[in-house]
């Protein structure tokens, strides 16, 4: 990854199960949402899925067609303070709906999260946020 990162930051990111997603709408109205993902390269990616919702057409998805700029945020809480630690993703995201790296989305998201095996995730077509990394920020209480 070019982008300036610790190395443990990058690898919690990659193991990360869940993080928490910011999106705002044009009149800066935020919403955060936790969402699985999974990390290639500088970008991140994560699928509309088939878990129980209202609807597929998410405010998420809206919100980042009419605002591009996004944040993740994954972290650590522990009650030893000691072991807490956060990476927050600055990024332009945007929606795929098909294409050869919509199906390469959905091939690592299925690697990472053995449930998605089993859901209807479709490779061909549906919708997956990807979030080109601009900016990462890391902290953690301690080293090691």
């Amino acid at each position: 990854m070019s982008l300036s990162a610790p190395t443990w930051a990058l690898a919690f990111l990659r193991e990360a199960r869940v993080g928490r997603l910011a999106t705002a709408d044009r009149g800066g109205q935020p919403l955060v949402v936790p969402i699985c993902f999974v990390l290639d390269g500088e970008t991140l990616y994560s699928a509309v899925d088939d878990k129980p919702k209202r609807t597929r057409e998410l405010r998420r998805l809206r919100n980042v067609a009419d605002n591009p700029r996004v944040s993740l945020v994954v972290d650590r809480w522990d009650e030893d303070w000691s072991r807490l630690q956060w990476v927050i993703v600055e990024g332009t995201a945007d929606v795929l709906g098909d294409g050869d790296t919509f199906g390469r989305a959905i091939d690592a998201l299925r690697e990472k999260y053995p449930q998605y095996r089993a859901m209807d995730l479709r490779r061909d077509a549906g919708a997956v946020l990807r979030v080109r990394a601009d900016r990462i920020l890391a902290w953690r209480a301690a080293p090691g």
